[in-house]
C-alpha cells in the first residue's frame, strides 16, 4: 500500500473534496470549486483546488475522464477498501483484560 494514500487522506480539505465527490460525482474542477466555496465557506484558489486533486489522483483515490473540453472527477473507493482488507477485525468475540 503506497504512502500516497495515507498522504492524500491526511490533509482535511481533500477529504472534503472526497465528500464532495462522493455526494455527487462527475464534477469539473469549476463545480468543485464552487462547492467549497459557497457549501463549506472555504476561501481557496483554484490552483490549491486542482493541485489537492492531483494528489488524490496520484493515491487513486480520484478518477479523471474528459469529454471535449471538460474534465470531470469522480471518487474511486477502492484504495479505502484496500486499508480494511489490510487490517481486518480480530475474529470471535473481543476479550476484556482483567
Amino acid at each position: 500500500m503506497a504512502d500516497d494514500l495515507f498522504k492524500a487522506l491526511a490533509d482535511p480539505t481533500r477529504r472534503i473534496i472526497m465528500d464532495e465527490l462522493a455526494e455527487r460525482s462527475r464534477q469539473t474542477l469549476f463545480e468543485i470549486c464552487s462547492r467549497l466555496s459557497m457549501k463549506h465557506r472555504l476561501g481557496i484558489s483554484r490552483q490549491a483546488v486542482s493541485q489537492h486533486l492531483a494528489v488524490l489522483e496520484a493515491a487513486g483515490l480520484v478518477e479523471t475522464s474528459r469529454e471535449g473540453r471538460y474534465k470531470y472527477h469522480d471518487l474511486n473507493t477502492a484504495p479505502l477498501r484496500q486499508i480494511a482488507e489490510r487490517w481486518p477485525p480480530p475474529d470471535g468475540p473481543e476479550e476484556s483484560s482483567p
